[in-house]
């Protein structure tokens, strides 16, 4: 099952159990950092961009199903909210 990011007109839901708020989320992504490093050679990130990124599991955290996790729209966004 493919999962999306919400965005600012959507959000998670767990169809299971109804969850709006509480989900385990592992992303993998690729990112691109310019690292500086002070002459003790304590490094500091100082850009950073995001090359990549996808969403390869998301968990519902009451009920624990991985299979249930919908986006839906948030009902500022003119959904039902659930």
């Amino acid at each position: 099952m493919v999962i999306e990011l919400p965005d600012a007109t959507t959000r998670w839901r767990c169809a299971g159990c109804g969850n709006l708020t509480r989900f385990d989320v592992i992303r993998q992504s690729r990112r691109s950092e310019y690292w500086h490093f002070d002459l003790s050679g304590e490094p500091a990130i100082e850009e950073a961009s995001t090359l990549a990124e996808h969403v390869v599991e998301v968990t519902c955290r009451w009920c624990g199903r991985d299979d249930s996790v919908e986006v839906v729209a948030r009902p500022a966004a003119g959904g039902d909210g659930g």
